[in-house]
């Protein structure tokens, strides 16, 4: 089976990649625009059958030479919801994925793409339906974008087209990300750093490091991937656990997942707080206004898409990414 998988990568591609290799499936097409990133070391960790540019590819689209593969994941985009280049955003995220959509659907192929939870912005129902939909950010208004496409196309289909509104994923493969990798992330080389991590005060009527969002573990994203690999059942779904929790949960999780592994006894919240190794910051002035205090996946479509994961606590995810973190950053200076 021959399987394209653009963003191969990145975060999210990367870990698609690798998700197909634990089932037998190597045969698997590349896309990505390396440039002086390491994110090849992502690919590094996978096996696959070829590589191109994502430049390279989008020309052997258009002049017919592109290798047509039996299923395509387009998990390629700019993530950087700070991103303010909204002609950049547009071409990267919604040109590229408007033109590889058209050409699956010529070929009949499966096309299986990220959207996002950012096409929510501020509201507080996350359902798949325009009505609940107010993007704050260009990044997010690149995404519902191209859903709007979908949506009108629905009807005339040659091929299964799946939309995946993923919420916050965090896990292994992201350390390429910056600024965009997760809280989780960042928290652990914090703490190993300093004892500590770092929190925002509270913001929009909340308590300090009570906003909440549906944080999503990257083996899971990969589970429901595989599942419309198997079932596409075409439509836009959200992939988030259904279950919003605190960023201080995210926090505390690293911290006792931490101390765990070096033999020390678990914090309460406030304790966490009182002994220092929990402290909150002042929240950015550029993040008002663009920042999604809640958020937290509806799941109805997803299931009735048949697809059944069970998806990880905050708590879960987090011990198993700790865990996986201590052993490939052993050393923090």
């Amino acid at each position: 089976m021959s399987i394209l998988v653009t963003g191969a990568a990145g975060f999210i591609g990367c870990n698609n990649v690798l998700a197909l290799n634990k089932r037998g499936i190597t045969d698997v097409i590349a896309v990505d625009h390396l440039g002086k990133s390491e994110k090849f070391l992502n690919l590094a960790a996978a096996q696959i059958s070829d590589y191109f540019d994502k430049q390279d590819f989008i020309a052997r689209v258009r002049n017919g030479t592109a290798p047509k593969p039996e299923v395509i994941f387009h998990q390629g985009a700019c993530s950087d919801t700070m991103e303010q280049d909204g002609v950049y955003m547009m071409e990267n995220n919604y040109r590229y994925t408007l033109e590889l959509f058209r050409w699956a659907q010529e070929l009949k192929i499966p096309f299986i793409y990220a959207s996002s939870a950012a096409t929510y912005g501020a509201k507080t129902t996350f359902i798949e339906d325009l009505e609940y939909e107010q993007p704050l950010n260009v990044y997010g208004y690149s995404k519902y974008l191209f859903d709007q496409v979908l949506r009108r196309e629905m009807k005339n289909l040659t091929a299964p087209v799946i939309g995946l509104r993923y919420f916050n994923v965090y896990g292994p493969h992201e350390q390429h990300k910056g600024r965009m990798a997760s809280v989780a992330y960042h928290q652990y080389f914090q703490y190993r750093r300093e004892k500590k991590v770092k929190l925002f005060e509270g913001c929009l009527g909340y308590a300090n490091g009570a906003q909440s969002r549906d944080f999503v573990y990257i083996d899971d994203v990969t589970a429901v991937l595989l599942h419309f690999l198997d079932k596409p059942v075409s439509g836009i779904y959200n992939c988030g656990t259904g279950r919003a929790q605190p960023f201080n949960d995210v926090a505390l999780s690293v911290i006792n997942s931490l101390r765990h592994f070096n033999n020390e006894p678990e914090l309460s919240l406030q304790d966490a707080v009182d002994c220092g190794e929990l402290e909150y910051i002042p929240f950015p002035e550029a993040l008002k206004g663009k920042y999604q205090a809640f958020t937290e996946a509806n799941l109805t479509q997803l299931r009735h898409g048949g697809c059944d994961v069970r998806f990880r606590t905050v708590q879960e995810g987090t011990r198993d990414y700790m865990e996986y973190l201590l052993k490939t950053f052993p050393r923090v200076e």
